[in-house]
């Protein structure tokens, strides 16, 4: 049992962070206040050939695992990046899984060397504002007509739809009524974003201002039967192998953003003096600092945990849940102690700590709630009866 990074994996987290150099603090506050998508900073990203880490390499990834994609999207989001940067880039790294297992040859040649290289982003429309965590109650039909599918519906919470040129869509292509299992009629495409039968509508939000939040109203846009993924009806299966990976990743971006929160807050707890004295010298500013540390550490050791299991091919549900809910609530800890060890400071935008705790909700609410987290490790690890 080895709880040491390998050379390797040290050497990600190394050149990420050198990525990163430029695009620091200020740049993510000038981001955060203007809004719009990190265009130079993703192109960085693109230009090293990082957002196919976790792609095979007859693609042209690095064919890499899911733990160094973690480490990598870690290494982003404690940059001082936080969610902004890691969201930026987030769905390259996990979000065409269920290609790289289900796709045709073809599909794969086609529709994954565009993506890495950066020349294409995605966007990954599958919550609908009736539905939420029911995925199997989405409405979002695709009617199959010869040759193409014709799409209309609507999606919430589609993260980069205003820049993404190609969406992952998941929508139901048998009535729900007609099914005989729940999970069964939905299918999946990956397809052109043909904006003159989809209408984007962007969502206001608390935080990650940079990276956009939308609403999709899809009025009989056409999807040729190519860019379907796998069969027909069996697109819920599909995206399952997509559920983990993302659950790792986000809990790795979040022990990040704890860290770079933790890191002002060290910072400023040395340099503050009051009375005569460092503030970090008072217990009282100590020990929750310290807290945060053993905190955010343990959920990093869930993290690895989950992310090892993973790409060992072995079940790793349970794990990647609990890695998601520990990390989540240790960088929400972390950047509420971050505040209150600033004091007045704290609510000040220059200081950067406050744009952070606003970023910690989100890997308190996405892409699952807490309760459903806690609700499916009761019944899968603990034996309780199903409560959902």
């Amino acid at each position: 049992m080895d709880f040491s990074l390998s050379a390797d994996q040290q050497q990600i987290r190394d050149a990420i962070f050198r990525l990163c150099e430029p695009f620091d603090d200020e740049y993510w506050l000038k981001q955060d206040q203007k809004g719009g998508f990190p265009e130079d900073f993703y192109a960085a990203v693109a230009a090293q050939g990082w957002l196919g880490i976790a792609m095979p390499e007859a693609v042209g990834g690095a064919g890499l695992g899911i733990t160094e994609a973690a480490l990598m999207m870690q290494a982003i989001s404690e940059s001082g990046a936080g969610l902004s940067g890691a969201s930026a880039v987030h769905l390259n790294i996990f979000g065409l899984n269920p290609v790289v297992i289900f796709g045709t040859e073809e599909q794969k040649q086609r529709m994954l060397p565009p993506l890495i290289r950066g020349e294409e982003k995605a966007c990954f429309a599958v919550t609908e504002p009736d539905a939420g965590l029911n995925t199997t109650g989405l409405k979002t039909y695709a009617e199959r007509r010869g040759d193409k599918y014709v799409v209309r519906g609507q999606k919430i919470w589609i993260t980069t739809a205003q820049v993404a040129t190609k969406m992952l869509l998941l929508a139901r292509t048998t009535p729900y009524d007609q099914v005989k299992r729940k999970t069964d009629g939905l299918s999946l495409f990956y397809t052109d974003f043909d904006r003159a039968k989809v209408e984007v509508r962007e969502i206001p939000k608390m935080g990650r201002s940079s990276v956009d939040s939308n609403m999709l109203f899809f009025d009989g846009m056409e999807i040729p039967v190519e860019n379907r993924v796998g069969e027909e009806g069996k697109g819920f299966q599909l995206i399952l192998h997509g559920l983990n990976p993302e659950r790792v990743l986000i809990a790795a971006e979040a022990v990040g953003l704890g860290r770079a929160a933790l890191r002002k807050a060290a910072a400023y707890a040395r340099e503050r003096n009051v009375f005569g004295r460092p503030i970090g010298q008072n217990q009282g500013i100590q020990h929750p600092l310290a807290k945060c540390w053993a905190e955010l550490e343990a959920a990093n050791l869930m993290v690895l945990k989950a992310a090892s299991l993973y790409d060992k091919g072995e079940e790793c549900g349970a794990e990647a849940n609990a890695a998601k809910y520990l990390a989540a609530e240790a960088a929400y800890h972390a950047c509420e102690t971050a505040i209150l060890t600033h004091g007045g400071m704290g609510y000040a935008k220059e200081y950067h700590v406050e744009r952070y705790m606003r970023e910690s909700w989100i890997p308190r609410i996405a892409p699952v709630s807490r309760e459903l987290i806690l609700s499916f490790i009761a019944e899968k690890v603990l034996g309780q009866p199903k409560s959902y």
